[in-house]
């Protein structure tokens, strides 16, 4: 099952792209109640977007980026574009969503 929810809908030429990820995006900086520990950091690193193959956006997150994390953007595009959006965590983790535009 992935991770990634996207919804991308043209309009006049321009694609406008929402996308909800799920991902618990800890900082490391939250303390355990029960141990003291500290819970690792875990957080998405980059997210790259393509469309028909061709890279149209490249995000890079921090661990200030909340959890369960939503991006929107648009490009230049048409109904029909195959969209691909693709995450990459700090630990190595990684997910991919295809969808096609509407």
């Amino acid at each position: 099952m992935s991770t990634i929810k996207i919804r991308a809908k043209e309009s006049k030429g321009i694609v406008t792209v929402k996308a909800l990820m799920k991902h618990p995006m800890e900082t490391g900086q939250r303390t355990n109640k029960k141990t003291g520990d500290k819970f690792p950091a875990h957080f998405i690193q980059e997210v790259v977007g393509k469309a028909n193959g061709e890279e149209v956006i490249t995000v890079h997150w921090g661990p200030a980026v909340s959890k369960n994390p939503y991006l929107t953007f648009a490009y230049s595009g048409s109904k029909g574009d195959k969209l691909e959006l693709t995450w990459l965590d700090n630990q190595g983790n990684t997910d991919s969503q295809i969808s096609e535009v509407k």
